[in-house]
């Protein structure tokens, strides 16, 4: 198996000068723990994950350092540190370079770079330009055992693949957040989805494509979280003051 056959290609991303709160709200509005920054010409240049979040100055968790403390890490890291708890925009806090792989790594190079790493998600890269991506999450653990039963695809697969996801698109399925896999023309949708509306939806909308020979659900349903958990900190507290003496003078 092969990156190009199981990433998700309709990937959402921020530029470096997209604001910090805007990202966090696409990743509220997305259920999506992390964003690709690209530039203006779509190069890839960076990483943003909601981990960029944890250290931020609106919230109190930025780190603080000792004076020797200070001695001991140097001026440089400090400042980086500050950059990253205070800064207003991607470009300030995501991670540079962004960690890839090309289409055609395997799922074992794949599971070994995401180890490697400690990463849950990984860009997928045609030259510089973001082709997809795989996460750790919706994607390598079902996949692997996928693997394991199954034989490998075959070119008629990929075509089957490809036109399922077309057809998805045509339904209005946010299959940004789940996959999916076909071997000899049995369709395997993996991964999370808003609602069972949304599930029944993805397959017929799997099976209305001719050759596909059946279609086996491996999704689940995750809640959105904004509804069910609440919004995320980082944004009411940069939109709003949380006291009084932070009021404009």
């Amino acid at each position: 198996m092969r990156a190009h056959q199981i990433m998700t290609r309709s990937v959402i991303t921020v530029t470096p000068g997209t604001p910090v709160a805007e990202a966090a709200r696409i990743m509220l509005r997305n259920h999506i723990g992390g964003l690709p920054v690209v530039d203006a010409s779509g190069r890839l240049v960076g990483m943003v994950t909601d981990g960029d979040f944890l250290r931020r100055a609106e919230l109190g968790t930025e780190r603080r350092q000792g004076r020797w403390l200070d001695l001991l890490v140097g001026r440089g890291r400090i400042a980086a540190d500050f950059v990253h708890s205070h800064g207003r925009t991607v470009g300030d806090i995501m991670s540079r370079p962004p960690v890839t792989v090309g289409a055609d790594a395997s799922l074992t190079e794949i599971a070994g770079i995401m180890e490697k790493h400690n990463i849950k998600r990984l860009p997928v890269v045609s030259g510089d330009h973001l082709a997809g991506m795989v996460t750790h999450t919706d994607f390598v653990q079902t996949i692997a055992d996928l693997s394991a039963a199954v034989p490998g695809p075959t070119p008629d697969d990929d075509g089957l693949r490809s036109a399922i996801l077309d057809s998805l698109d045509q339904a209005a399925c946010k299959h940004c957040r789940f996959n999916v896999v076909v071997r000899n023309g049995i369709a395997h949708l993996t991964g999370a989805v808003r609602n069972e509306k949304e599930r029944a939806t993805a397959i017929v909308a799997a099976k209305s494509v001719q050759g596909v020979r059946d279609v086996r659900d491996h999704m689940w349903v995750y809640p959105p979280p904004e509804e069910e958990f609440g919004g995320g900190d980082i944004v009411s507290l940069q939109d709003q003051p949380s006291t009084e003496d932070d009021q404009p003078l």
